[in-house]
């Protein structure tokens, strides 16, 4: 179930994703597919914007060996 959070005053997507998904910055595509519209907000978004969190999805790893 997506998390809703609240932007802190001139923060990013970028920091947003830092933030909630411990560090991890790979989320912003899937945050802005979430959020419609958020983008047009600009690069620093105004305080108390809230934003849909998604779940984080697992990236699949193709495993490849040399004698198959």
């Amino acid at each position: 179930m997506p998390a809703t959070v609240l932007a802190r005053q001139s923060e990013t997507v970028d920091q947003i994703a830092a933030r909630c998904y411990d560090g991890d910055t790979s989320m912003v595509a899937a945050i802005l597919e979430a959020n419609p519209g958020l983008a047009a907000l600009g690069a620093l978004l105004p305080h108390g914007t809230a934003v849909i969190l998604p779940e984080r999805v697992a990236p699949t790893q193709t495993r490849i060996s040399l004698w198959d």
